[in-house]
């Protein structure tokens, strides 16, 4: 999209106007291999299209500037490429967080908001966005993530060690110019914008999830408000769980959801 490339997975059925395509969205530096235990059972009943997104797995990873105007562009410009012209968007922490944005921004287009655990559920610091991107490199990203991996699960999740092996491995393997470049921006822009402004104006039923050992960066004290602000949600609570949901509750995660599109 926008002459980066992609790499896309679109399975399920195609045929079934009654049955809305859901569009996956990845988390910060995520891809398609982490819902590759909820998209199985999410494609029984729903169209389902995700897609490692700029910077991120396999696609494309220029040294240039990411931001999250960039990804809610290039999720439109990829629908528009499959002929897809309304979609449910799911994710969860920046995938959360786009969800909103583009049920804000695009409201007919995204009829229904399936989002778990968003980033941007904070109050904005401008500031604390630009000193990222002023000061923030190669060098201070692995203390980062070493940092960040420590709230991504819960220590009871049996494949916590395995998790975190397998992403450590895969950041070693694309590590470069622009996967660094995209760390930092994502999460600056991140940083810079909060949810709490648009989400009174975001009139579309919505699911709003949440593992409640998850308060890394205040995310429970941040869905509560998102709970407060948004006109039409449902909050569905995962006790015991933290924030990558899709990891460690997949097959549970990919139910709630189906349950919640066929409330209608």
């Amino acid at each position: 999209m926008g002459g980066i490339g992609l790499r896309v997975l679109d399975t399920g059925p195609v045929t079934d106007p009654s049955s809305p395509t859901l569009l996956v969205i990845p988390g910060h530096t995520a891809r398609i291999e982490g819902f590759v235990d909820v998209v199985p059972v999410l494609a029984a009943r729903h169209r389902v299209v995700v897609a490692d997104l700029p910077g991120s797995g396999e696609a494309d990873k220029p040294d240039r500037r990411y931001d999250l105007r960039l990804y809610e562009d290039t999720l439109v410009g990829l629908l528009d490429a499959l002929g897809i012209d309304r979609a449910v968007p799911v994710g969860g922490s920046l995938g959360g967080n786009l969800v909103l944005r583009l049920g804000h921004r695009f409201p007919d287009r995204f009829p229904r908001l399936v989002l778990w655990a968003p980033g941007g559920a904070w109050t904005a610091r401008p500031w604390l966005a630009a000193l990222i991107e002023r000061t923030c490199g190669r060098r201070l990203f692995w203390p980062s993530v070493r940092i960040q991996s420590r709230f991504w699960y819960a220590d009871d999740f049996p494949g916590r060690e395995q998790a975190l092996q397998d992403t450590f491995d895969y950041y070693r393997r694309v590590v470069g110019p622009g996967f660094v470049r995209m760390y930092w921006g994502m999460a600056a822009d991140q940083i810079r914008h909060s949810l709490f402004d648009i989400a009174p104006e975001i009139a579309q039923p919505t699911l709003l999830m949440w593992g409640d050992q998850d308060h890394g960066a205040g995310m429970g004290a941040g869905v509560a408000r998102l709970q407060e602000l948004l006109p039409d949600n449902r909050l569905h609570v995962f006790p015991g769980r933290r924030h990558s949901l899709e990891a460690e509750i997949p097959v549970e995660l990919a139910e709630t959801i189906l349950a919640h599109l066929e409330r209608g």
